[in-house]
């Protein structure tokens, strides 16, 4: 039997089917370790995330801004870049209309810095996610015309607001598009289109909304710098805006490969040293110290929830506030808030998340006849059903959908697995919708409560078309089968510093053989649900925790012997440093 690790609330009573898949040895290893200067396992790592060759492995280990893709590559870039600084120059009131997701709020925060170091005449927008809903809607547009705005910027939105921008353009306003989510095949009347899916130059269609703006800012800054090479204020912003990119990339959880993983690893780099005294307030509610190293994690669990909280619980425009115009009290105070409405929606999201189950299980579709899952409730949160969806997919290992139902309507939010494209899984099903958009692995939806029905029938059908019956069994996907001995400080340091992980990048995980208990397994933890071993093999020792095992105490008693799935990782007490497990499966003897 397998343990199913924290964050998933799978029970382990009955036979566990989950599958270990561990990456098949690479012959060429012993080579690669040697020509790249890296331990043999790192060398693993690297020939499964598709590294193969010198170069490549050089360069994915050590990341250059010299790499990135000029911005004249991105459709339309350059000409918006040109357009915006002719309204800079003619005085011209810009509008930044961005989404309210950390990819949106941090993608606005890019533009209006770098049209600000200009001098421009810029403000920013941001829909109500309750009251407005996802994207351009042509009330705002409207209003933002009556209110004498010349240019609109859309940040993370617009590919499909087609009588959005007809509006706009009726109404004498131009309207750039910035987008990153899947065009559709009619696109919008824009006066300029900037995304990486359009055309066929820019080689990183994965791009995140926030990676767009900062493109477009740097085509921006060499506009008004008159040069491919900036003025020494736009070199230095581009460097800090790099970090408020790399916040939208990883929460955003677009591969974090490529041109992506240049961003966030060099602009991870900078985040800490960030003048913006909103981007040091937000880094101090979310518990990061000076000097603390900022990863994945760090932006994935720490910083973008809260960046997050304004726009689920409330208006992401104070998000906004605090990454633009906020001075030192006033992003203090904005922090400080956001920091309230996360907790306050955690508490709702672990209810949600409650409910969410006991409706999967109680409609059956836990079950094979049910390849995706559809759930609704007038009792959820329209600002959590997204996080809610990704727990039930984790939980279900099925596409799933949330509609958050009142008065009537329905606002959705749907998560995804691999080679599932949730867009198309949408469209297929648009006949039952009001709205929809997004991209593979993640979209939103509005629908009226009387369509939820035929809708889930439809949904069902597209999945269970689209995915076999083994798609939901549980696997874990292992980098390779390690030896205690080889799991020294140089090892685990050069595996850690291969991140940032996310999609498409995970953390490196490995598996042992047999191992013997080599003290008592302890159960701690302030409900005593963790489990702290000692295992042996090989004439070596480590320490493990498993977060959540608390309840294999006595059957690792009983057995004495193991193999463990696990993260290797440094623990450092008190001026000293081990190599530790965080040990993510078990199996004892007589598990398949």
């Amino acid at each position: 039997m397998a343990y199913i690790p924290r964050g998933s609330m799978s029970s382990r009573n009955g036979t566990s089917t989950r599958q270990w898949i561990v990456q098949p040895t690479w012959d060429d290893c012993p080579r690669a370790s040697r020509d790249w200067n890296v331990p043999e396992i790192v060398a693993q790592v690297l020939f499964n995330r598709k590294v193969s060759s010198t170069d490549d492995a050089r360069s994915f280990m050590d990341p250059h801004l010299k790499d990135l893709h000029p911005p004249e590559l991105l459709h339309d870039a350059v000409k918006a870049a040109q357009q915006l600084a002719a309204a800079v120059r003619d005085g011209k009131r810009i509008v930044l209309y961005g989404d309210y997701d950390v990819d949106g709020v941090t993608g606005v925060a890019i533009l209006w810095h770098a049209l600000k170091i200009a001098d421009a005449n810029v403000s920013f927008y941001v829909p109500h996610r309750i009251e407005e809903g996802y994207g351009l809607n042509k009330s705002a547009i409207q209003s933002l015309s009556d209110e004498g705005a010349d240019f609109i910027v859309s940040v993370d939105c617009g590919i499909g607001s087609i009588e959005e921008c007809a509006l706009a353009r009726s109404l004498g306003t131009s309207l750039i598009v910035t987008d990153h989510h899947e065009p559709k095949s009619e696109l919008p009347p824009a006066t300029a289109l900037v995304h990486p899916g359009l055309g066929d130059t820019y080689p990183n269609r994965h791009l995140c909304g926030a990676g767009v703006a900062f493109k477009l800012a740097w085509a921006f800054a060499r506009e008004m710098s008159g040069s491919t090479k900036v003025s020494l204020e736009f070199r230095e912003y581009l460097k800090h805006a790099l970090a408020l990119a790399a916040m939208g990339t990883i929460a955003d959880v677009v591969p974090l490969v490529g041109e992506n993983r240049i961003i966030s690893r060099c602009g991870l780099a900078r985040l800490g040293e960030s003048p913006w005294p909103g981007v040091r307030a937000l880094l101090d509610v979310s518990g990061v110290k000076e000097g603390d190293m900022i990863d994945g994690t760090t932006v994935g669990f720490q910083i973008g929830p809260r960046l997050n909280a304004a726009g689920r619980m409330g208006h992401a425009r104070l998000a906004i506030e605090l990454l633009t115009r906020a001075d030192e009290n006033r992003a203090r105070e904005i922090a400080m808030y956001l920091d309230d409405h996360n907790r306050v929606r955690q508490t709702k999201q672990r209810r949600h998340v409650k409910e969410a189950c006991e409706q999967v299980e109680r409609l059956g579709m836990d079950g094979d006849t049910h390849r995706g899952i559809v759930l609704s409730s007038d009792q959820w949160h329209p600002g959590i059903v997204g996080v809610v969806a990704s727990r039930i997919v984790d939980q279900y290992r099925k596409p799933a959908v949330l509609i958050a139902l009142e008065n009537g309507e329905g606002q959705g939010s749907a998560r995804s697995v691999p080679f599932f494209a949730m867009h198309t899984a949408l469209e297929s099903c648009s006949e039952h919708l009001v709205s929809h958009g997004g991209h593979e692995m993640a979209a939103g939806l509005r629908i009226e409560s009387d369509k939820v029905a035929a809708f889930t029938e439809a949904f069902m059908q597209h999945a269970n078309n689209t995915l076999s019956g083994a798609s939901h069994l549980p696997k874990l996907r292992l980098d390779a089968e390690v030896q205690l001995s080889s799991l020294d400080d140089r090892t685990v340091t050069a595996i850690r510093n291969l991140g940032p992980f996310g999609e498409g990048h995970p953390k490196p995980l490995f598996a042992t053989d047999w191992l013997e208990l080599a003290q008592e397994p302890r159960c701690v933890g302030k409900n005593q649900d963790h489990l702290q071993v000692v295992l042996s093999g090989n004439n070596s020792t480590i320490k493990g925790i498993a977060f959540g095992a608390g309840e294999l105490a006595e059957e690792l008693k009983e057995h004495r012997q193991c193999r463990v799935a696990f993260e290797p990782i440094i623990n450092e007490f008190r001026g000293r440093r081990s190599v530790e497990m965080q040990i993510v499966d078990f199996k004892f003897p007589g598990d398949e």
